[in-house]
């Protein structure tokens, strides 16, 4: 059965920084504290420090899932769909429709963000291998959702692994969004879903852009608070 939460007190001012977002979050997650079947996994970039202190909370370990937008060429910012690791895409063929993308600018798009992927995957493990995540639950974590393209990208390819659960959790989220979660994965997880939803970095006092290196850095210092991990063959 799918359900959708939202935290019981979220902040009516934005969080502070994407770690003071973790820490408000961790408060809902208690349930899954302590518990050898949890990992916590990030979009990278912005979504893990949220996660890092998440799972510091629940003592779980934590990895990073990479999932690529694909950036309509020329307003980068605008999702034409995205990848996860996989080869699992999801195409927003809203946008391609109105905007009349053809094929072939998809396909190029998408080869070049598959290479960043996989430069991603290996170089923020420091060459590790990833969390082997077959019969656990998932926290899935990321700064906020908009349109939640990458999000729901990254859901539909963690099913392929797997799981015994799936939770997404995000500090901020339209009410639509989260509650068009709950039918993707069996649990939702939302601090604040205002009603007039802009951006998340609205909801950030300090939303200023996560760096590879605190990517790195994070996953490393997370190894200090979190039981050894199974890693997938």
């Amino acid at each position: 059965m799918n359900e959708m939460n939202e935290a019981p007190s979220g902040p009516a001012q934005p969080f502070r920084n994407r770690r003071d977002a973790g820490r408000v979050l961790a408060e809902s997650l208690g349930d899954y504290a302590n518990r050898s079947d949890v990992v916590v996994l990030a979009l990278p970039r912005g979504g893990v420090p949220v996660a890092f202190e998440i799972a510091k909370a629940l003592r779980a370990p934590l990895d990073v899932f990479v999932v690529r937008k694909l950036g309509v060429p020329g307003q980068e910012e605008l999702a034409m769909g995205a990848i996860a690791s996989g080869g699992i895409r999801d195409l927003n063929q809203d946008v391609i429709r109105e905007l009349r993308i053809p094929a072939h600018i998809i396909e190029s798009v998408a080869r070049k963000e598959e290479q960043e992927l996989a430069r991603r995957e290996i170089d923020y493990r420091d060459g590790n291998a990833a969390i082997d995540v077959r019969g656990r639950t998932v926290i899935l974590v990321d700064d906020g959702l908009a349109t939640g393209s990458s999000m729901r990208v990254a859901a539909l390819a963690l099913k392929k692994k797997e799981p015994a659960e799936i939770v997404v959790a995000v500090p901020v989220a339209p009410r639509e969004t989260c509650a068009e979660f709950g039918q993707i994965v069996d649990k939702v997880v939302c601090g604040i879903t205002p009603q007039r939803f802009r951006a998340v970095g609205e909801w950030y006092e300090d939303f200023s852009q996560t760096t590879d290196e605190e990517v790195r850095e994070l996953l490393r210092e997370s190894a200090a608070f979190s039981p050894p991990r199974s890693t997938s063959s």
